[in-house]
């Protein structure tokens, strides 16, 4: 169990920089621009970094057993660590199905950030966007993996937790 806590604690602490500060600045940038159809993304989105928190409390706690738990972090990891789990299956498959279309997507996709005025996309190449596919599907893996691993850190928690009981 040792080397599943130094793996799940690596995975939260990239979970919550990697997720973090983009959905921070991202959520910032929805309420200054009064854009509320963007709230509920950003606030799902939310839920990788809020599950990452809450998993390196668990490591904490499994470090330093004298440290009890707090009484919402094992439902914080259960449901947040669902939604989490579904936004990182979600962008494995959506990854995985972009890396075989590549040549079929990129103009497609050159098209609509000129239309939304995102730029001069003309020097994106097909590479470009396998090499940005391959790092959101690792992305995405690193949030599943995160999720299972703290699910089963957490029944392990409370299997010592009992036994120390009686």
């Amino acid at each position: 169990m040792k080397v599943a806590q130094i793996i799940g604690r690596i995975l939260a602490w990239i979970n919550l920089i990697c997720w973090g500060i983009p959905i921070v600045s991202f959520l910032l940038g929805t309420l200054v621009s009064f854009n509320m159809k963007l709230v509920v993304p950003a606030v799902l989105l939310a839920s990788i970094p809020l599950h990452s928190y809450a998993a390196l409390q668990l490591q904490k706690s499994l470090r330093h057993p004298e440290i009890k738990l707090n009484q919402q972090t094992p439902v914080g990891i259960r449901f947040v660590g669902l939604i989490a789990l579904f936004i990182g299956i979600l962008m494995v498959f959506i990854s995985a199905g972009g890396l075989g279309i590549a040549k079929e997507l990129l103009p497609k996709l050159k098209d609509q950030m000129a239309e939304f005025g995102q730029g001069d996309m003309s020097a994106l190449t097909v590479g470009d966007l396998r090499e940005l596919l391959v790092f959101y599907m690792f992305l995405g893996l690193a949030v599943v993996a995160s999720v299972l691993l703290h699910l089963r850190l957490l029944r392990w928690y409370f299997l010592v937790k009992q036994s120390d009981v009686s």
